[in-house]
């Protein structure tokens, strides 16, 4: 059962939590060609927002300010890691957000997924943390010999994939289970194409954190390079995704448009 948007709004406690939420959605922000069915911030968002800022939480470096010098730069150290794993929280939350504003459900079967979704990103947090840590010291010339023995990297690279498939599966069929809800929702042929995209975009990405699995599991040591690097396959992937899926909708409102003047024309003969 697809439940009315609106009917359930935030308390006061979760209304500070939401506002950004609520003001994107008043606002109607970047969707062209989609009808917003989420019109009002759900209690699910509003759950879903505390818990996003409590994995931003654990991703600070130090909840304690620096005594000396010293320790300000040991912590500055972790920036870095820190903004590209506040970047990448963001995007899922940007997901998060995009599907909700979209489709405004609060069905059983939705609620479990976001639910699923939650208890993944809190367990994502550490193994996140820790490799991109690990990465920007390797880098910088700060590493730490005894952060990780080299034999063990293969297993943090299966423990981080299995994350990002976990996380983007579940975003798959939080698409699918919109998708299948599409008469009831009354998505039209270009909400329709949209929701495909989404899907196939999501379903690319679980593709992606297979094979970087299985070249960690399978290839050890001497393959984790390409274990990580094959992480960048995701944005040729979406780029041709988004590319093919927006010419199809482009050519098919083109055809309706031109099916349109043909009848016009037919009625003034």
């Amino acid at each position: 059962m697809v439940s009315e948007p609106g009917g359930d709004r935030p308390t006061s406690s979760g209304g500070e939590r939401a506002v950004v939420r609520e003001g994107l959605a008043r606002r109607r922000v970047g969707e062209e060609g989609f009808r917003w069915r989420g019109e009002d911030v759900s209690r699910i968002e509003g759950f879903s927002d505390a818990v996003f800022a409590f994995a931003v939480t654990l991703l600070v470096v130090s909840l304690e300010v620096p005594k000396t010098f010293d320790e300000l730069l040991a912590t500055m150290r972790g920036f870095f890691a820190f903004a590209i794993c506040f970047a990448l929280l963001l995007t899922v939350w940007y997901d998060h957000y995009k599907f909700f504003r979209r489709y405004g459900l609060k069905d059983t079967p939705t609620r479990w997924l976001n639910s699923t979704l939650l208890f993944l990103m809190l367990l994502y947090v550490y193994p996140l943390k820790f490799l991109f840590t690990m990465l920007i010291d390797e880098w910088l010339g700060f590493g730490n010999s005894e952060m990780i023995e080299a034999s063990q990297i293969p297993l943090l690279l299966v423990i981080y994939g299995a994350g990002f498939v976990a996380i983007q599966l579940v975003f798959f069929l939080m698409y699918l289970r919109a998708y299948s809800l599409r008469t009831a929702l009354e998505l039209d042929s270009q909400e329709l194409s949209v929701t495909r995209e989404e899907m196939q975009g999501f379903f690319l990405n679980v593709l992606v954190g297979l094979v970087s699995v299985a070249i960690a599991a399978l290839g050890g040591i001497g393959a984790t390079s390409w274990a990580g690097l094959v992480y960048l396959l995701v944005f040729p992937l979406q780029t041709i995704n988004a590319r093919v899926m927006g010419s199809r909708r482009r050519k098919e409102s083109s055809s309706r448009t031109q099916a349109r003047g043909e009848d016009a024309d037919s009625e003034e003969t």
